[in-house]
């Protein structure tokens, strides 16, 4: 009997950014900076064999380089994240991660303990 399960892996890093797109009095327009929290999900069919669903690992393999890229950056300066808000970093991460995930089902971008975005490659 086969078992679907949902795995999920956290990653963190310190950036700064600007949001470039809003009003002009808003104070996020300002540089600013966030400890940012991600998760990182992947579902499937539990191998019987092995016992797990993916391996943490690889989800880590695939996050390093992106990570090494926003770890105390600033994010409007990496391509594709010029206006940087956690639904576009959440949208950025899926492009960079999904061909090399399988089952990649959901990514989790908090930029603040309680403020978060949550997308499924929805485009």
């Amino acid at each position: 009997m086969l078992m679907r399960c949902r795995i999920i892996k956290d990653f963190r890093f310190e950036a700064a950014q600007t949001l470039p797109n809003l009003p002009g009095d808003h104070k996020c327009t300002q540089m600013h900076g966030h400890s940012f929290k991600v998760e990182i999900a992947i579902e499937g069919e539990v191998d019987p064999h092995i016992g797990w669903v993916y391996d943490h690992a690889e989800i880590s393999k695939a996050m390093k380089p992106l990570l090494d890229r926003m770890d105390h950056a600033y994010l409007n300066e990496i391509e594709g994240l010029e206006n940087p808000t956690i639904e576009n970093m959440a949208a950025w991460l899926w492009k960079k991660l999904s061909p090399q995930l399988p089952g990649l089902c959901e990514i989790v971008i908090y930029e603040t303990p309680t403020a978060r975005c949550v997308f499924r490659g929805e485009f």
